[in-house]
């Protein structure tokens, strides 16, 4: 039986073919500021040039708000190479990004206290 392929890019026997920074042509520094936590989201806008399957991947699961570090996953590239990829996007005006809240309040500590009780339990 012939290995699996999800694209032309992944080979279940030998992995990816292409290498991570090869998608993002050397670069490993994002134009935008994102973190693992920043949701993007399309906008509707198509990018004005083509980009590679890459980008083209990573635009089709942002329909709604999703984070980077789910991109990366779905897309099986490492963080800083979907950043790349994502504010690339952003760039051009098809996705937009939103830097995750931070509360100012800091966490009860009895809830805290409650989910290790519950984590030590199931162990």
């Amino acid at each position: 039986m012939p290995p699996r392929q999800e694209g032309p890019w992944l080979d279940d026997a030998a992995g990816r073919l292409v290498r991570p920074y090869t998608v993002s042509a050397g670069r490993t520094r994002p134009s935008t500021a994102l973190d693992l936590l920043s949701l993007v989201r399309a906008t509707g806008r198509l990018p004005a040039s083509p980009l590679g399957p890459e980008h083209t991947a990573a635009l089709g699961l942002c329909g709604g708000p999703t984070s980077v570090a789910e991109i990366a996953a779905h897309l099986r590239l490492p963080a800083v190479i979907t950043k790349v990829l994502l504010s690339d996007l952003v760039d051009c005006g098809a996705l937009t990004a939103r830097s995750p809240r931070h509360h100012d309040h800091p966490t009860d500590r009895s809830l805290l206290e409650a989910v290790l009780d519950g984590l030590r339990r199931r162990l």
